[in-house]
C-alpha cells in the first residue's frame, strides 16, 4: 500500500486523514479490512472527533490508533503460550457480511457458529494444527444436533452430502430453508402479492399518517437536543449528565407522543394481557403480523410458504414493544417514545410492520440468489427427531427417496 499522505496544517492537523484514507490506514494496523462506512460509524457514535466537516470528515490517526488500540488489538494479552493457540480458528480478519455470507444470515439464532469455521473442519486443506483430511467431495455427514443448519450449508458449498436432525421443527425449517432449491420467480410473485394485500389493510388505518407525523417531529427534536454527534461526545468527556438530561428531554417529547396518540386515535394496549404476543407487539403490529400469517399458510406449495414463515419470523422479530438495546433479551415492553442508550436520541416503538418485512423479503431473496450461483448438485436435509432415536433411513425415505438409496450404498 502506497504511504499514506498526511495534512500539513497546524500541530493538530498534521495527522489528519480522510475517510478513504483512515480506512487504508486502518486496515494496515490491523490486519483486516476496515472500510469507510467502519470510520464514520465511529465519528457517528462519538468515539472518534470529526475534525472537518459533515460532508468532508477528518479523523485523527492518533485518535484511531488509541481506540484501536483499547478496544481492538488489547483483547487478547494474558495467554501462557502463544504457541497453544491455533489462530486460524479466530477468523479475527473477516468482516461481519463475510462471517454471515448468503444464506447464513436468513434468520438470527442463538449460539450459531460461524460458516468459515465449519469449512475449517470440514475442507480438504491441512496445516499445523489440522493434520490430515477427514471429508472429502462426495461424502456424506451427518450432523445430530443441526441447529440452523450451518453444516449442511457449508457442506453443499464443498460438495459434500449431509444430514441434519434436530428436535426443533424450527431449528428444521431455517435449515431446510437455507439449502431447498427455491423459485425465485415464484418467490418474486407472491411476495408482490402479500405486500399488496398488506397495503390494502393498512390503508384501512392511520397508522402511517401517525407515524410519519411522529417521525417529523422526533426527527426536529432530536436535531435540537441530542445532535450527532456533538451529544454523544459531550456525554463520553463528562459535560452532560446523560441519565438528569436524557429523563428530561425523554418527559418533553412524551407531552407530543401523546398528543398524536389522541389525534390520530392510536391504541397502544392489547387486549388479554399477559400473553406474549399482547405484551410484546403493539396492536397495529400484531393486527399485521396475524393477517400476513393467516395469508402465508393459504400458500400450497410447502417449500414456498416456509421461506414466508421465515420471513415473517424475522419479521416480528424486529417489531417487538422492546428498546432496540434490548431487542434480543427482551427486559420490559415498551409502548411509548424514549431515550434510547443505544442510539443516544429519543426512538419509538414500531407500529407497523412494513419496513421491516420488505426488507426481509429483498434481503432473503438476495441471499437465495446468492447461494445459488455456489450452490453444488448435492443433498442436504434436515429431518425433525431425536438424534439418538430416530430412524434416519425411515425418515428419510418419506422426504428424499434418491437421497435416501444413496444413503443405503455408502
Amino acid at each position: 500500500m502506497e504511504q499514506l499522505k498526511l495534512f500539513e496544517f497546524s500541530e493538530v492537523q498534521k495527522d489528519l486523514l480522510n475517510l478513504k484514507e483512515a480506512s487504508q490506514w486502518a486496515s494496515k494496523y490491523l490486519n483486516k479490512k476496515v472500510t469507510t462506512s467502519n470510520i464514520s460509524y465511529l465519528i457517528q457514535y462519538g468515539k472518534i472527533t470529526n475534525y472537518g466537516t459533515t460532508g468532508s470528515p477528518l479523523v485523527s490517526i492518533n485518535e484511531l490508533k488509541k481506540y484501536y488500540d483499547e478496544n481492538v488489538k488489547s483483547i487478547v494479552k494474558d495467554y501462557i503460550n502463544d504457541e497453544d493457540i491455533d489462530w486460524h480458528l479466530s477468523f479475527s480478519q473477516l468482516k461481519e457480511s463475510e462471517r454471515t455470507k448468503h444464506v447464513h444470515r436468513l434468520h438470527p439464532y442463538k449460539g450459531k457458529f460461524i460458516p468459515q469455521l465449519v469449512e475449517y473442519f470440514l475442507d480438504e486443506h491441512v496445516d499445523e494444527y489440522k493434520r490430515e483430511v477427514y471429508f472429502r467431495k462426495g461424502d456424506i455427514i451427518l450432523d445430530p444436533f443441526c441447529g440452523s443448519g450451518t453444516t449442511l450449508v457449508q457442506s453443499n458449498e464443498l460438495g459434500i452430502h449431509a444430514i441434519g436432525i434436530d428436535v426443533s421443527f424450527f431449528n428444521a425449517l431455517i435449515s431446510n430453508v437455507k439449502i431447498n432449491k427455491q423459485n425465485i420467480t415464484i418467490l418474486e410473485k407472491i411476495a408482490s402479492e402479500l405486500t399488496t394485500k398488506l397495503k390494502e389493510l393498512q390503508s384501512q388505518k392511520n397508522i402511517q399518517d401517525f407515524e410519519e407525523e411522529l417521525q417529523q417531529e422526533l426527527t426536529k427534536f432530536n436535531a435540537t437536543y441530542f445532535p450527532s454527534p456533538d451529544y454523544k461526545k459531550q456525554v463520553r468527556q463528562g459535560n452532560i449528565d446523560e441519565k438528569t438530561y436524557a429523563k428530561d428531554k425523554e418527559i418533553g417529547f412524551q407531552r407530543i407522543y401523546e398528543r398524536l396518540l389522541n389525534k390520530y386515535k392510536i391504541s397502544i394496549e392489547n387486549k388479554g394481557e399477559g400473553k406474549f404476543l399482547e405484551t410484546w407487539f403493539l396492536p397495529s403490529v400484531k393486527e399485521e403480523l396475524e393477517f400476513l400469517r393467516d395469508e402465508i399458510m393459504k400458500i400450497e406449495e410447502d417449500n414456498i410458504r416456509d421461506v414466508f414463515i421465515l420471513i415473517l419470523s424475522r419479521t416480528a422479530r424486529s417489531c417487538r414493544a422492546t428498546t432496540h438495546e434490548d431487542l434480543a433479551t427482551l427486559k420490559s415492553p415498551v409502548k411509548s417514545t424514549y431515550y434510547c442508550k443505544k442510539h443516544m436520541k429519543i426512538c419509538k416503538p414500531i407500529f407497523s410492520i412494513s419496513e421491516w418485512w420488505n426488507y426481509y423479503i429483498s434481503d432473503t431473496i438476495k441471499r437465495l440468489k446468492e447461494f445459488d450461483k455456489i450452490r453444488t448438485d448435492t443433498f442436504q436435509i434436515c429431518l425433525v427427531g431425536d438424534s439418538r432415536s430416530i430412524d434416519i433411513q425411515n425418515e428419510l425415505s418419506k422426504k428424499n427417496k434418491e437421497f435416501a438409496e444413496l444413503v443405503k450404498t455408502k
